[in-house]
């Protein structure tokens, strides 16, 4: 492990950007970002996957004297981050329930210094919410040594998020405790009614005038989104993507051709992608299916051992045969930096919009060309109305859930519009784009009307859910 240093705060933005960080530029609207940030301005970010957002946090506490805590609700997030920032020689660290008992005494006997070494100290909500940890916070905060509060996905704050979470809502304690230490919340999925509900709730909206807020658009040029129709039988899913997959692989050449080197020199690329199912069970048997049909394809889930997850993590990353594809549940690909991901694949309908715009997202963030595409069936729509309306509780959080999915299912079932323009609305944008023949309605809107009438059920099914109010006040494309 290199030693870690401190950086003092007259370092340079952009000269820190290349020194520890190893880039040679800012991605539009970063600098601007990061600049907010050292101004003291407490900053709101809604940004897509692929921004790099935690770099706006990252480089100003590199910058920064003090330490600045990161609250994150995904372990394998703050691990990696913190990984991936040791590397750069920055002194990051995570107190969760994995960290071992002599590293979590080492960070407390840190903060109880009142001048800790730790730049960046990531951190469950559940944790902000200790009396023990918050304590040491308060010493750190009365030697003027706490330089920042950095929310990440911070739409778990707000009751009509699609991820809301109670021990988000205690996060206003902070504003509450150290009323001058700036506040930073970033998230890809909120829209006008969560962006406020996340200000009111940590208290930012009572100074509007210190809070910068950095809304970019939620298109994504270099991906294309399409809607494969179905049935509700598993082995219609199956037949059409493995002989999708095929064909991606015929086109790129054999195995061994994969693996040789190119006429430039450089390895040629495998065909790496993500399958997003609901199940652990289902994962497992979609990756022993498409191993047997010779895809190398490696299940993903909580229930495998962290040895097994930790090998098929990096063997995935790295390109390695045999794993080119993670079949995974939900929660998979959070903070796992891996920009050349060619394809990202729904096998079931998710529970949300903001789900499935988060998850799709996780293709091309190197910004080459990508696929996404959700296998929809009006049975499994039902089925996870159904769960949905069982599973939420009565309130706020239960209606924006139920409208949130009605609204996914519109998307899915609408022929009259480009699906990128058609996300940019939902997220609240009123200078929608028109995308370059990268949406299946752009690509053939023809062809698209005669894959639903086709691909689905009978219309009768459609008259029942009407009648039933499953689709009350889904009028978004009006």
């Amino acid at each position: 492990m290199p030693t870690l240093v401190r950086t003092n705060s007259y370092a340079d933005p952009d000269f820190t950007l290349r020194k520890q960080f190893g880039k040679a530029s800012f991605r539009p609207y970063q600098r601007e970002i990061i600049q907010a940030a050292l101004d003291h301005h407490d900053v709101f970010v809604q940004a897509a996957t692929s921004f790099g957002k935690s770099l706006c946090f990252q480089l100003p506490a590199v910058i920064n004297n003090g330490i600045t805590i990161v609250i994150s609700p995904l372990l394998s997030l703050m691990m990696n981050q913190v990984e991936a920032l040791r590397s750069a020689n920055v002194d990051a660290r995570t107190l969760n329930s994995n960290t071992s008992q002599e590293e979590r005494d080492r960070i407390y006997q840190d903060l109880a210094s009142g001048h800790p070494r730790t730049r960046l100290l990531y951190v469950t909500p559940e944790l902000c919410s200790g009396d023990f940890f918050r304590k040491r916070l308060k010493i750190v905060y009365q030697h003027k040594e706490l330089a920042r509060i950095a929310i990440d996905e911070a739409h778990c704050i707000s009751e009509w998020g699609h991820d809301f979470r109670k021990d988000f809502k205690r996060l206003s304690w902070f504003r509450e405790t150290f009323p001058d230490v700036p506040i930073m919340c970033l998230t890809a999925t909120a829209n006008d009614q969560v962006r406020r509900d996340v200000l009111s709730t940590l208290g930012l909206d009572k100074t509007p005038e210190r809070v910068k807020s950095f809304t970019m658009t939620a298109y994504r040029p270099n991906l294309h989104l399409e809607i494969r129709f179905t049935s509700d039988e598993a082995n219609d899913r199956f037949d059409n993507f493995c002989a999708w997959m095929k064909g991606v692989y015929e086109r790129r050449g054999s195995e061994e051709r994969r693996l040789e080197i190119d006429a430039l020199g450089q390895r040629v690329e495998n065909v790496s992608g993500i399958i997003y199912t609901t199940s652990r069970d289902e994962c497992e048997a979609i990756a022993v299916a498409l191993r047997q049909e010779g895809i190398g394809a490696r299940p993903f889930h909580a229930k495998l051992s962290k040895d097994t997850k930790e090998e098929t993590l990096n063997k995935w990353i790295n390109n390695d045969p045999g794993y080119d594809i993670i079949v995974a549940t939900t929660a998979f690909g959070m903070g796992i930096d891996k920009d050349n991901v060619r394809f990202v694949c729904h096998w079931r309908l998710p529970k949300s919009f903001e789900g499935y715009y988060q998850e799709a997202g996780r293709a091309g963030r190197d910004g080459k060309a990508s696929y996404c595409f959700l296998y929809y069936s009006r049975e499994d729509s039902n089925r996870v109305f159904n769960l949905t309306m069982r599973d939420s509780k009565e309130g706020s959080n239960r209606d924006a859930r139920i409208k949130s999915l009605q609204q996914l299912i519109a998307y899915c079932e609408d022929t009259t519009g480009c699906r990128h323009a058609a996300i940019c609305r939902y997220f609240g944008e009123t200078a929608v784009p028109v995308c370059d023949y990268a949406c299946d309605w752009h690509k053939d809107s023809s062809d698209l009307k005669r894959r639903m009438k086709t691909g689905l059920a009978s219309e009768e099914w459609v008259s029942t859910q009407q009648q039933e109010g499953a689709f009350d006040g889904v009028n978004w494309y009006d």
